[in-house]
């Protein structure tokens, strides 16, 4: 309270993402309001079952909170540090797959192997991209990219081949705790992954505002220059991606429980291809963006993939065409705002208050 009425402008920076959390809090319950249906979902005997428009509507945001997770964790790489991968599936598959081992296939209490999975996940994403950096960082640009791709393919076959795993068909997760449970507690699971996303964007923040954060945009304008003034810049873009490849574990995690399955396709390039775009739709650099871009492409996919466009005698089905129009919207999103949505809001902003 001192420090808001000592620097009002805090609340004023700050207010509309305060509000936006409050609507994002209230959320299950005013689409419960308005569709007449129960936040919690519907009682049979001595469970509840998840069906009604809130509970449906919940599932869609925790996506979305789960893709601006990982690409946040992309956008501190890739936006902030300026390192360009094309493997951040491998971090958010190997933590599924860590997770998903722990409680499948070992003897372990579900509340222990829940812990140990999910830390295993996380710590051996952070190990994975120290690796990674340590044997490709002093590749540059798109050598990178492409040794991070190759790397991400070689765990996507392995883990397709992989006959413990069931291979191609993946396994299910079959017990989680009722509370943890998306299937049995929706409303709890929803209240996580939104408590997750809001810290990783804090952290963010607070990372990028560090002078760390300084030195890891110091290199993305410059890495010679940032060099000269006597950084080791190995050192920083290899703290840059074991970060980011932990938090792309976490997303992994969340997940996991969400659909309750692990399989290779969350190692496959869509989910290194997804949040690169989101992250540009967004604003590359910028913390907001990437939220944005998930939020923006989810939705536009959940609200037009099951839709018909009709054309006079002509009936459309777009779900057959998604691919295409999704490319002509990353289009025209990038001509319109070339810096992306936040970015280019910004540099708008910025030319106002110049004129003024």
């Amino acid at each position: 309270m001192e420090a808001t009425t000592r620097n009002p402008s805090w609340l004023r920076t700050n207010g509309w993402l305060l509000l936006l959390l409050a609507l994002l809090i209230l959320f299950p319950f005013i689409v419960g309001a308005l569709t007449d249906s129960s936040p919690y979902g519907v009682p049979r005997g001595d469970r509840m079952i998840m069906r009604g428009e809130s509970v449906r509507w919940q599932s869609v945001l925790i996506e979305v909170y789960i893709l601006a997770i990982l690409a946040m964790s992309y956008n501190l790489l890739f936006g902030f540090t300026g390192v360009i991968s094309f493997g951040h599936a491998l971090f958010f598959g190997t933590s599924s797959y860590l997770f998903g081992l722990a409680l499948e296939f070992t003897d372990l209490d579900t509340g222990l192997a829940i812990v140990l999975g999910a830390l295993a996940g996380i710590l051996v994403c952070g190990l994975l991209g120290l690796l990674i950096g340590l044997v490709t960082l002093r590749l540059k640009g798109v050598y990178f990219a492409i040794f991070t791709l190759a790397v991400a393919e070689m765990f996507y076959i392995f883990f397709g081949r992989w006959q413990l795993t069931r291979a191609e068909d993946g396994f299910a997760i079959s017990e989680l705790p009722t509370w943890l449970d998306p299937t049995q507690s929706r409303l709890n699971y929803y209240y996580i992954a939104l408590a997750l996303v809001v810290l990783t964007f804090l952290f963010i923040r607070r990372l990028v505002k560090s002078p760390t954060g300084a030195v890891f945009q110091a290199i993305r304008e410059n890495e010679d220059r940032a060099q000269s003034l006597g950084y080791n810049t190995l050192n920083y873009k290899l703290f840059s991606i074991v970060i980011a490849a932990m938090l792309a574990g976490v997303a992994g995690l969340l997940q996991v429980m969400l659909n309750k399955k692990v399989g290779p396709e969350l190692v496959s390039v869509g989910y290194t291809v997804d949040p690169l775009l989101m992250t540009i739709i967004g604003g590359v650099g910028t913390l907001g963006g990437p939220i944005v871009g998930a939020a923006g492409l989810h939705l536009l996919d959940i609200f037009f993939r099951d839709r018909e466009l009709v054309l006079g005698a002509v009936t459309i089905d777009i779900a057959n065409i998604w691919a295409l129009l999704l490319g002509v919207i990353f289009i025209l999103v990038v001509i319109v705002f070339p810096y992306g949505v936040i970015g280019t809001w910004k540099r708008w902003q910025a030319r106002a208050l110049r004129r003024q």
